[in-house]
């Protein structure tokens, strides 16, 4: 370390700090170097500060007791380690827990903690605040897009949730968030980059140490981000499919109009590492008298063909305003038993947090939405009828 050399860098005042927590290594070897750091040590001292952020989850320069305390100093100086505003929480009564968090000014995201999936549980992240891809069934997609979140903006959704379920350090044992799903506001793959530079960084086995098969992008079929998004980042994949005819898809998902049947299987069967034990998910929502039939079943078992493949059965998630109703529970079932006599998997997806707005096809920022309370009023009424 050269004092001399940091010391004549200004010190920044608390608005101009930068935040390291969400960054990428390189990026905080990067601004290590800007204050000083010697080429010599910069490795180590990015590495220190990398293992204390994403293993650790500290948030106070302080407590990273191998590192001087003359730099903790001048570390404290430049940068924050402080998170994002977590503008309100939620809790259902079956345990999920919804964050919603302003990343700035006007940027609000929502993001979803489900416990008991994949026998620990599951964190949803967003990857856009809004969407451009107004699928009907689908509340987020009634929010025009603001803006892409940024790869620090991802990461840091995984911090605040490891925050408040108190999971640091990450080498503690039996962790409840242990996968992540790409599932929140927003199309993945309409920011690859910044997505596939989040994976890179919770992946990092010095860091937050998740692993890659553990993290699973869900697309509504931007097709030529397919591959590259497998080959880049070695993640699960995920189809949001919802139809298994280009003419009912395109009613219901717009994008089909782009992106046809044809072609989003052509991407499927090419992703890298596919195999039976690396199957795609295909999700499929149920909207009542629109998708459910037998033919549709037929149609889909037709579709998925040759490609190693489990189906996600998803019993529609009312929302205000939407035209769809969810399809009764034994039309689903039965729906259900027809793909798995053809050889795929296709477990029902229990509706979690529905009653706070957190379920599959309902998040949508704070602002622009119902109030839970109203929400909770209509799950009542709803559960009162069946």
């Amino acid at each position: 370390m050269s004092a001399v050399i940091i010391d004549n860098v200004p010190k920044k005042s608390a608005e101009e700090k930068i935040r390291l927590p969400g960054l990428s290594r390189a990026q905080i070897k990067q601004h290590l170097s800007d204050i000083g750091i010697e080429p010599k040590k910069l490795n180590m001292r990015t590495s220190q500060l990398f293992q204390w952020i994403y293993n650790f989850g500290v948030t106070d320069f302080e407590d990273m007791t191998n590192v001087a305390k003359p730099l903790r100093t001048i570390l404290a100086e430049h940068f924050t380690l402080a998170r994002p505003e977590i503008v309100e929480k939620q809790v259902s009564v079956d345990g999920t827990r919804k964050y919603l968090t302003r990343m700035a000014p006007g940027i609000e995201v929502e993001s979803v903690f489900i416990p008991d999936v994949s026998r620990t549980g599951a964190l949803c992240v967003s990857s856009q605040v809004g969407c451009t891809l107004t699928c009907k069934f689908c509340h987020t997609g009634t929010q025009k897009l603001v803006r892409n979140l940024t790869a620090q903006e991802i990461v840091l959704q995984i911090m605040m949730a490891r925050d408040d379920l108190g999971e640091w350090p990450t080498t503690q044992e039996n962790r409840k968030l242990s996968n992540i799903v790409f599932m929140g506001m927003g199309e993945p793959l309409y920011n690859t980059d910044n997505v596939a530079e989040a994976i890179d960084t919770m992946a990092d086995d010095t860091g937050m140490a998740i692993g890659r098969r553990r993290v699973t992008v869900s697309t509504s079929g931007v097709v030529p981000e397919i591959v590259p998004l497998g080959s880049r980042t070695n993640a699960m994949l995920a189809i949001s499919l919802h139809a298994a005819n280009d003419e009912l898809r395109e009613k219901i998902m717009p994008i089909n109009r782009k992106y046809p049947l044809s072609e989003l299987m052509d991407a499927c069967r090419n992703y890298p590492g596919l195999s039976n034990a690396r199957r795609i998910t295909f999700e499929y929502v149920m909207l009542k008298g629109v998708n459910d039939s037998p033919k549709h079943a037929r149609e889909l078992i037709k579709l998925l063909r040759g490609v190693p493949a489990k189906v996600n059965l998803i019993p529609f998630n009312p929302w205000p305003g939407s035209d769809y109703e969810c399809s009764d529970w034994e039309t689903i079932e039965h729906f259900g038993d027809m793909i798995n006599k053809a050889g795929y998997a296709a477990p029902i997806r229990t509706p979690r947090g529905r009653d706070i707005l957190a379920a599959c096809g309902q998040l949508k920022s704070e602002s622009e939405k119902m109030r839970a309370s109203e929400l909770r009023k209509m799950e009542k009424q709803r559960l009162a009828q069946e």
